[in-house]
């Protein structure tokens, strides 16, 4: 089985594809610092937009292990200051399934490009999440509470803050003290653009006009929030997983809750993680999506496939996601479930 055919021979970013413990690609391409002529590789640090949501969501599922928290919890009774037109009986669980209809600071079903939220609000002022509360604050609900889902931003801002309220922490500090240090990430974290640490890939937004690249550091949060903006490797990643589908983060049932649906036929989401409908069972995966960024990583729990594939200039990575998990289906199935690299 030859991956490296199906791989674009212009993509950049990098592409992990394991099956149970064994690599069967894991491939670094294009330049993390294009200027300088900076390759990518395994130990490049890339931004992940919306996959930081996967992280929220165990956050908050360890509270609720822990009795300091409840699905059934209502944002009224977290916060001092005044919500306004948001419906107060809005609960944890509606925020965390995308259910809940809290105006979205970036609605994706009217705004077709994240940047466009910062020609009148700098973004190097969201460094917190409560820095993002002018952006929805003053907005009605989107539809009634528990009505719908429509994918949701603002409601893990949200769910970002009551972790942050509950346990006296910046959100994260806390994933770094209770995700990423148990699971050995140690290369992951939520970083401000004007100070990134070392091995962080800049993010490229080719300009048509031009006919260059420029980076995307005035087309996102200057620091990641409860909505996304962690940055990672391919490697932690795989830890992540590991350690999550080994119950070393949650419990096997609130494991299983998590991964389960709970938005609809529609839509298939359980907490944090978007799930594909296989036949008799969802298989989960998590993404992201910025203005020079995208990332997607699934698991095939028959096939016991985890591919990763993150793209620092924005490539297709959901296309090739698809081309790579028909090959490695057609491969499964002659070979009787087994695969090769070779």
């Amino acid at each position: 089985m030859n991956i490296d055919r199906i791989i674009p021979a212009d993509f950049r970013g990098c592409i992990s594809i394991y099956q149970n413990d064994k690599m069967l690609i894991e491939k670094a391409y294009g330049y993390a610092d294009l200027p300088n002529q900076v390759l990518n590789d395994m130990e490049t640090r890339f931004a992940t937009a919306s996959a930081g949501k996967a992280f929220v969501a165990v956050g908050i599922l360890q509270l609720i292990e822990k009795g300091l928290l409840h699905l059934e919890d209502k944002i009224g009774s977290f916060f001092d200051f005044d919500l306004e037109q948001i419906d107060k009986e809005i609960t944890v669980e509606q925020l965390l399934t995308h259910t809940s209809g809290i105006p979205d600071y970036f609605d994706e079903s009217v705004m077709t490009e994240y940047e466009e939220l910062w020609y009148d609000f700098p973004n190097y002022r969201i460094r917190s999440n409560k820095d993002l509360l002018p952006l929805f604050i003053h907005k009605p609900m989107m539809y009634p509470r528990g009505s719908k889902f429509q994918y949701n931003n603002t409601g893990f801002v949200v769910l970002a803050m009551i972790l942050e309220k509950i346990t006296g922490m910046e959100f994260d500090r806390y994933l770094e003290e209770f995700v990423f240090v148990p699971c050995k990430m140690k290369h992951t974290g939520y970083y401000e653009l004007d100070r990134l640490p070392a091995k962080c890939a800049f993010n490229y937004i080719y300009d048509e006009e031009r006919n260059d690249f420029r980076t995307n550091i005035y087309s996102v949060d200057v620091k990641g929030t409860g909505a996304g903006g962690a940055f990672t490797t391919i490697g932690d990643v795989r830890l992540f997983w590991k350690n999550l589908l080994s119950y070393q983060l949650l419990s096997p049932s609130m494991t299983k809750t998590m991964l389960s649906n709970h938005s609809g036929e529609s839509q298939c989401y359980g907490y944090g993680m978007w799930l594909k409908k296989t036949e008799n069972d969802f298989n989960p995966y998590f993404q992201g999506c910025d203005p020079g960024v995208s990332f997607k990583s699934s698991f095939d729990k028959k096939k016991q496939i985890l591919i990763t594939i993150v793209s620092n200039y924005g490539d297709d990575v959901w296309k090739l996601w698809r081309e790579i998990s028909a090959n490695l289906t057609h491969f499964y199935d002659e070979n009787g479930g087994g695969l090769s690299e070779s």
